[in-house]
């Protein structure tokens, strides 16, 4: 007789069918371009219910992935939290530190990436006198209100930066991320590690058609917008994708989308004040992103990083180490 906690087996490996791949993708974009639709039938980004809509359409990757799951039941239940990288966190602390280093690390490659903009001349900024971010302030509040140093006032957004971005930009992130790092990414790992990253990167980008038609990042309202943001969601897929699979979680990538969003604007806030700047080079998300991110992949490239890969969270080990157990009879 075998103790039941003895030789418990390892679950096979879930394989998501192609087609629960394609049914995910198309509601994916398809909703996206549904709850989008009021802004092409009214006046785009400048219609007042824009700000309401953005946020709802952030959640329909995590809402195909919804139906997929209750339709087509891609992954046996008892496994979906484990195989999305839900749950549970194992090993806890690996988890939490890829979340530290997604969080603070998004960051970093945002601000290398204004750095390489401002070299190029890409961005004219004003990093001493602030005129382009007190010319914000100024705009925003009634003429003749007294403000103070623009310096406090940005040190006091900075230092907010990765509060905002492990709370409520974690949370609107949390909609995109569970489909296209927790379901995607590990879906598409069987046909190899880069067509898994750079596929889902270029879904990712492909997804946000709807709303970077109407202007919305670079400003354009071509395939030429549609492009820089598949590009850029390229770079920034494999980097979080990375987090997903070197984690074994998807919190990582979340966290690290939070700070990606929470810091995309310091661009402008380091702008000189009546500059303009080309969003296509500037932005995290444009050249200046791209030249940055693609550095930090050959470096970890180079170091291995991509081939440390853990399976998905490991199951609750025995309640007793199998050498306390007494031998099977």
């Amino acid at each position: 007789m075998t103790h039941p906690d003895q030789r418990r087996p390892e679950p096979a490996p879930v394989t998501v069918s192609l087609g629960a791949i394609i049914t995910f993708i198309v509601l994916a974009c398809g909703l996206a371009w549904l709850i989008a639709l009021p802004l092409w039938l009214g006046h785009g980004l400048a219609e007042p219910y824009a700000g309401l809509l953005l946020p709802v359409i952030m959640y329909t990757p995590a809402i195909a992935l919804l139906i997929v799951m209750v339709v087509l039941k891609p992954i046996p239940k008892g496994e979906r939290l484990r195989f999305l990288g839900m749950w549970p966190l194992r090993p806890a602390k690996r988890v939490v530190w890829m979340m530290v280093i997604g969080l603070f690390g998004a960051a970093a490659v945002v601000i290398a990436a204004l750095l390489v903009a401002a070299a190029f001349g890409w961005l004219t900024a004003d990093f001493a006198g602030l005129s382009g971010f007190e010319q914000l302030l100024r705009q925003s509040v009634p003429a003749g209100t007294e403000l103070p140093a623009p310096w406090i006032l940005l040190a006091a957004q900075l230092a907010s930066i990765p509060f905002a971005a492990a709370t409520i930009n974690a949370v609107a992130a949390f909609g995109e991320e569970v489909g296209w790092r927790g379901f995607l990414v590990p879906a598409l790992r069987r046909y190899g590690t880069w067509p898994a990253l750079l596929i889902s990167g270029a879904i990712w980008g492909l997804w946000h058609a709807p709303i970077i038609l109407l202007g919305y990042n670079f400003g354009r309202t071509d395939l030429t917008g549609v492009l820089l943001m598949t590009a850029g969601c390229i770079v920034w897929g494999v980097l979080l994708g990375l987090l997903r699979l070197r984690s074994g979680s998807m919190w990582p990538a979340v966290f690290a989308h939070g700070a990606l969003n929470a810091t995309a604007g310091l661009p402008i806030v380091f702008s000189a004040a009546g500059a303009t700047m080309d969003p296509a080079l500037a932005l995290a998300l444009g050249a200046s992103g791209w030249i940055v991110g693609g550095l930090v992949i050959v470096v970890l490239l180079l170091t291995g990083q991509f081939r440390k890969q853990p399976p998905l969270a490991a199951p609750r080990p025995p309640k007793y180490p199998a050498s306390t157990l007494p031998p099977a009879v």
